[in-house]
């Protein structure tokens, strides 16, 4: 099957323009092979271009959920890679505040007051530097760039092939 060498939408046989972006066939060089997965280049299925899904997959863990369970979405490992960092990422952090809220905040609650509140500061930092994390991600997912995280990027980079 053909497919148009600008946006990647499958050509039908004997067509002289695509029909999703109008491009001559014989102008664009003809018909070419599917665009590669993750080369920024929106397939004629998905209404996203793969870097905005990808930081789209940051914003929550709900649209890195359905971006890895939608047909079109699950086969971009670009995709596939944001939203498995962006799940292991939010796990991550769930489990930060489990052992530091129900261990640390719960041992030195009634033993040590003041000591307590710099505790709780210093929870409130660290969930600003995952906060900020998730940020930095999101722009990274935006420019096209595969930003690894330590420890979380490869695992993310393993699930997504």
């Amino acid at each position: 099957m053909a497919f148009c060498a600008k946006c990647g939408t499958p050509l039908a046989e004997a067509v002289s323009f695509c029909r999703e972006c109008g491009t001559p066939v014989s102008a664009a060089g003809g018909s070419s092979p599917a665009p590669p997965q993750g080369s920024g280049v929106p397939t004629a299925l998905s209404g996203l271009a793969p870097n905005v899904a990808g930081a789209l997959a940051y914003i929550t863990i709900i649209p890195a959920i359905l971006f890895l369970a939608v047909e079109p979405y699950n086969r971009d490992k670009f995709i596939r890679f944001h939203a498995f960092q962006s799940i292991f990422l939010a796990a991550a952090w769930f489990i930060f505040w489990i052992v530091w809220g129900e261990f640390f905040l719960g041992m030195f609650f009634g033993t040590f007051g003041a000591l307590w509140r710099l505790l709780a500061l210093v929870g409130h930092l660290v969930s600003l530097a995952f906060l900020l994390c998730l940020i930095l991600c999101a722009y990274k997912a935006y420019n096209s760039d595969k930003f690894m995280l330590p420890i979380i990027g490869p695992l993310a980079a393993k699930q997504a092939g």
